[in-house]
Formats: structure tokens, C-alpha cells, sequence
């Protein structure tokens, strides 16, 4: 049997997991466009359980605030997919886990939902750690089909990952 994921992407969560490993960090993910994608490459490792918390997956605005406290006012005033949503995900996530890092990401990954100002591929991500700011990066994909801007999500998600924890 193959793996879901591409070989790259199973690289870089092995890559991240054993990093996380070495200097003993809990890492948690908040989802949503990508539907759990990133906590399912992360757990398709073997051993991944001794780094990895947990995933939460809010596709909904009513999930984001329930599950991970996102204040209903940044989603009404900015929306899902902003920054300021991305790095409530991802304090949030922080808030209500046990773990030392979080990634957020939340995004339009088509073929529709898209405007002129949120466009298909657009994706907001936010990284969050005890005891340092959030921090947080946009990538404007494009509409390359929705599994590749999931893909490509999963790909960024990691190397936001893997960079947060080498500052630590």
C-alpha cells in the first residue's frame, strides 16, 4: 500500500516530527481549508503520538469560535480567511491544547468562493508558540485545482513548522 501523501510532503512532517523530537516541543495544528490534511501527513509517520497533540478541523465559522475561542468579531469583521482569523487558529489552538506550537491555516481552496479581494488559492497561515508573538504568512496559490492548493498548503504549513522550531 502508498502512502496518501506525495514523498516530499512525507518528508518535510518527518523532518518536523523528528525536529520537534530532539527538543522535546508538542505540536498541535488548526485547520481548516485543508480539512486535516497537515495533522494526517504529521500521523502518517510512525511514532508521530509523541510529538504530535492533536488536530482540530474548523471548517465553520461556529467551529472556529466553539473549538478554538476565535472571537466572533474578527470573523465577522475580517472573516475566515484573514490573518487576524489565522492567528486567533492558531492562539487558540495553543489556548486549548497541551502543546508548545501551533499552526493555523485557513483559505479559499476553490473551484468557487473566491472574490476579487479573497481569490481562489488564497491561504492565511499563523504560527503560534508559548511564550513568543504569533507570527503569520499569506500565500496567494492561485487556483491550481483545489487538491493542489490543499497540497501546496500542507507543503507551506510544514516549513512554517519546521522554521518555528529551530528558533526554539
Amino acid at each position: 500500500m502508498t502512502a496518501f501523501f506525495p514523498p516530499d510532503i512525507l518528508k518535510a512532517a518527518e523532518s518536523v516530527l523528528a525536529k520537534a523530537r530532539a527538543k522535546k516541543l508538542l505540536l498541535v495544528t488548526a485547520e481548516s481549508c485543508t480539512g486535516g490534511l497537515i495533522a494526517g501527513a504529521l500521523t502518517e509517520i510512525a511514532g508521530s503520538s509523541d510529538v504530535f497533540d492533536r488536530g482540530f478541523v474548523t471548517y465553520s465559522n461556529k467551529a472556529k469560535a466553539v473549538m478554538l475561542k476565535v472571537p466572533t468579531a474578527i470573523l465577522r469583521k475580517h472573516g475566515a480567511v484573514s490573518e487576524k482569523a489565522a492567528r486567533a487558529m492558531a492562539t487558540g489552538a495553543l489556548r486549548v491544547s497541551g502543546a508548545s506550537i501551533a499552526v493555523a491555516v485557513t483559505g479559499i481552496a476553490g473551484p468557487g468562493g473566491g472574490s476579487p479581494q479573497k481569490p481562489v488559492g488564497l491561504v492565511h497561515f499563523a504560527i503560534a508558540r508559548r511564550g513568543a508573538a504569533p507570527h503569520n504568512a499569506e500565500c496567494r496559490f492561485g487556483d491550481l485545482g483545489r487538491t493542489e492548493v490543499r497540497l501546496d498548503t500542507v507543503r507551506q504549513a510544514l516549513a512554517m513548522l519546521a522554521a518555528e522550531i529551530d528558533r526554539v
